[in-house]
């Protein structure tokens, strides 16, 4: 089980019950997942990749957790999914779960087993679109976001036979967006991206196909 005790950088100290992992703040570092690895980094840095090779080096069976709707009438859409299932080899399972990650965790077979969820960066769009629509509502999202954060890491804490690889973006890099809407989802996953780093037992970062391991 994930373990809920926190130490913010002002010295402050608290804890959390189950389920309110989610009122956590940037600032706070969590610990307790042991069986989670983060991978970040920027657009075709190799991410996936380093996933997809963790997963056929496991020597377990892997389940793959896409993220991203498959959209009929977007080509891009549906040439990025292409790609990405060419790479699979045939006896993965993937599960679409562009919502309500959480529950798809807590539905995965009872078995030792590789889960590759790809990605938190398309996770957190899908919910700043339905809830945020033109950036007018940050607050109504950010709680949004953060509930769902805190279920997927209470529900891996939960799934101690299941080796997680999550992968996300680093998108905080450049600089700030004109509008509204990009500057909430770049805020959103800066933060999101800080809270499962901390849960995390590693995290890698890639550039340019090459991985650097920050924890």
């Amino acid at each position: 089980m994930l373990n809920s005790k926190i130490t913010k950088v002002s010295g402050f100290k608290a804890k959390l019950g189950p389920g309110e992992i989610e009122k956590l703040s940037n600032t706070a570092k969590i610990h307790g997942l042991s069986n989670l690895t983060l991978i970040t980094g920027g657009a075709r840095s190799g991410k996936s990749l380093l996933a997809e090779q963790l997963g056929r080096e496991s020597e377990t069976p892997v389940v793959y957790l896409a993220t991203m709707e498959e959209m009929h009438d977007d080509p891009e859409t549906i040439m990025r999914i292409d790609l990405h299932r060419s790479r699979r080899p045939d006896d993965w399972t993937t599960i679409e779960a562009p919502f309500n990650l959480s529950d798809a965790i807590l539905k995965l077979s009872d078995q030792k087993q590789t889960c590759i969820i790809d990605c938190l960066s398309l996770l957190i769009s899908n919910i700043l679109l339905k809830t945020n629509g033109e950036g007018t509502h940050f607050p109504e999202a950010r709680e949004e976001v953060l509930t769902e954060i805190g279920k997927v890491l209470n529900a891996m804490g939960q799934r101690q036979d299941v080796k997680f690889v999550a992968v996300t973006n680093e998108v905080g890099s450049g600089i700030v967006p004109e509008n509204a809407l990009a500057r909430s989802y770049r805020d959103l996953l800066g933060e999101t991206n800080q809270i499962v780093a901390q849960a995390a037992n590693a995290v890698f970062l890639m550039c340019v196909g090459l991985k650097l391991q920050l924890k």
